[in-house]
């Protein structure tokens, strides 16, 4: 079965480390500085959400640490250490090798990210056959039980149909299957619940804490939402204006906010979220 003889890691080990990260992007008008001097890291099993407003540089420094930039992005300094390898100085075919199958990517909109003209079985078969793992028939019966891991009711049908055939909250989760797919060691979640109603954002959570759970998946969740930071995070990185202004482990990020600006997000929250018990 697909889910099986996942390869798990040393809890303790830091998986990623990002060390003084400044990605810049050139216009017409100069060079403009959207991620500046970001320093981080995610240890094997753990959740470390990237927290803050729009525009504040948490999706382009994930971008940047697969090396997956918009147009005219580029990563101007630092160092992004996965597994033990510098990802910035490793050829475009090595870091396709990491890219999906040691880092899953979850992006923030799945009806974009997932290839209209190919059905959802396919898409995850090619992942599967690219990198190598298996191919033809093994293929396609792996991507059926990653469906139904994911919670995709009637998999072997859902396989056969196009996205635009599935619902947002499968589509996502089609999504997630697919990051998953070849057995990554890290999973990066760009705001993956944002286009979903609270129902649908709930499932998705769970199934996410589920996954983490059983398979000792590393996690960078970004997302603007303290109330899925209160769900998820083990730690938390609060960014502002492409910067990393207070990090700290969510319960006290959440009772002890060090920095203004968070202050300032929890204060905006909702009762309720100002309520929850962060990392339950």
């Amino acid at each position: 079965m697909a889910v099986g003889n996942w390869e798990l890691t040393d809890q303790h080990q830091t998986l990623l480390s990002v060390d003084r990260l400044t990605t810049v992007f050139d216009t017409p008008h100069g060079i403009v500085r959207a991620v500046s001097d970001v320093s981080f890291h995610v240890s094997a099993g753990e959740t470390l959400c990237l927290v803050g407003e729009s525009g504040s540089g948490k999706s382009i420094t994930a971008l940047s640490i697969i090396r997956l930039l918009p147009p005219g992005g580029r990563v101007l300094a630092g160092r992004i250490v996965f597994d033990g390898r510098n990802v910035l100085d490793l050829r475009d075919r090595e870091m396709q090798a990491i890219r999906g199958a040691k880092i899953g990517f979850v992006f923030q909109e799945p009806m974009t990210a997932l290839n209209p003209v190919f059905t959802i079985g396919n898409q995850i078969e090619e992942t599967l056959t690219v990198h190598g793992l298996v191919r033809g028939r093994d293929a396609r019966a792996q991507a059926v039980d990653w469906l139904r891991a994911v919670g995709v009711p009637e998999p072997e049908r859902r396989a056969r149909e196009y996205p635009h055939q599935l619902s947002g909250g499968l589509r996502q989760r089609a999504l997630i299957a697919l990051a998953l797919a070849c057995r990554p060691a890290l999973l990066i979640a760009d705001e993956p619940t944002t286009a979903l109603d609270a129902t649908v954002q709930a499932q998705v959570l769970e199934l996410l804490r589920d996954l983490r759970q059983r398979f000792g998946l590393a996690m960078l969740l970004v997302t603007h939402d303290l109330g899925v930071v209160a769900e998820m995070a083990d730690r938390v990185a609060v960014m502002l204006g492409g910067r990393i202004v207070e990090e700290a482990p969510v319960r006290e990020l959440f009772h002890e906010p060090r920095h203004p600006y968070t202050r300032t997000l929890l204060a905006a929250a909702s009762g309720d979220v100002r309520q929850m018990e962060p990392g339950g």
